[in-house]
C-alpha cells in the first residue's frame, strides 16, 4: 500500500475501542511514552477510519463477551474498513480480545477455545520468539487456547507464521509451560504477508520493569512499529 507516514515523519496508529475494551488506554500511553507516537482512538461504531499507518485492536471483553469472544465486535461497522485496510496491505496488531477479533473476523486462521482448565488465566508466561527470543509478559484471558486443524498447523509452520509460543524461562516448548491448552502452545500467529499479528499475551503490559517486572513488551511493539 502507498505510504501514508504523516509529514512529520510520525506514524499515525489508530487504537480501536469497542464496549468493553480495557487495555486501549495501556496501548495509547506506551505508543507516546515510549515511541513518541499520538495514537488515535477510533469508536466502533465508525464507518471509516482515518488515514493511519497501523491499527491496534486492544485487550479487554468487548460486547462483554457475549456469544464468543469477539464474535460481535467482528461485525462492527468499523471493521469493515479494517479489512479493506488489511487487504491493501495495512498492518494490524491485535492483542487478546484483539486476537480473539482478528480470527472471528477471518483476518487470521484458526480459532480461540475456552481454556482447557475452563477457567480464566492471569499470570506470567515466557514466550519464545520464532527466532529463539525468549520474552517474559503477562497474560489474561479465559477464551485463549489456539486451535487449527493439522493442515493449517503445518502451512503455517513452513510458512514462518507461528509468531510466538509458550515456554519455560530457557525456551523449551512442552505442555508443562502451556497455559491454555493451545496446539503446538502457540501464543501468536502472522498473516501470511506477516502484516497481521495476533497474540493472546499483552506486551502493553510489560513495558516498565518497575511496574510488571519486565519490559520485554517493547521487544514486540518495536518488531510490529519496524514492519510497517
Amino acid at each position: 500500500m502507498s505510504s501514508r507516514i504523516s509529514p512529520s515523519g510520525k506514524l499515525r496508529v489508530g487504537v480501536l475501542q469497542f464496549p468493553g475494551s480495557n487495555c486501549d488506554a495501556d496501548c495509547v500511553d506506551t505508543l507516546k511514552r515510549h515511541f513518541e507516537i499520538n495514537a488515535v482512538r477510533v469508536w466502533h461504531q465508525e464507518a471509516s477510519l482515518p488515514g493511519l499507518d497501523a491499527i491496534i485492536i486492544p485487550g479487554g471483553f468487548s460486547f462483554g463477551d457475549y456469544l464468543r469472544s469477539g464474535a460481535l465486535a467482528a461485525h462492527a461497522p468499523i471493521m469493515r474498513d479494517v479489512k479493506q485496510f488489511a487487504s491493501r496491505g495495512g498492518s494490524v496488531l491485535g492483542i487478546c480480545n484483539g486476537f480473539q477479533i482478528l480470527v472471528e473476523s477471518q483476518m487470521l486462521p484458526g480459532a480461540l477455545l475456552h481454556n482447557t482448565s475452563l477457567s480464566f488465566v492471569c499470570k506470567t508466561v515466557h514466550l519464545r520468539e520464532a527466532n529463539g527470543t525468549v520474552l517474559k509478559m503477562p497474560i489474561a484471558h479465559g477464551e485463549g487456547r489456539y486451535w487449527i486443524d493439522e493442515r493449517g498447523l503445518a502451512e503455517m509452520e513452513d510458512s514462518g507464521l507461528i509468531a510466538y509460543q509458550y515456554s519455560n524461562p530457557l525456551g523449551s516448548i512442552s505442555l508443562d509451560f502451556n497455559p491454555n491448552g493451545s496446539v503446538a502452545n502457540i501464543a501468536g500467529v502472522m498473516s501470511h504477508n506477516k502484516k497481521i499479528l495476533g497474540m493472546m499475551p499483552h506486551p502493553e503490559r510489560a513495558t516498565d520493569v518497575v511496574m510488571g517486572g519486565s519490559d520485554d513488551g517493547l521487544t514486540v511493539w518495536r518488531s510490529f512499529l519496524g514492519r510497517i
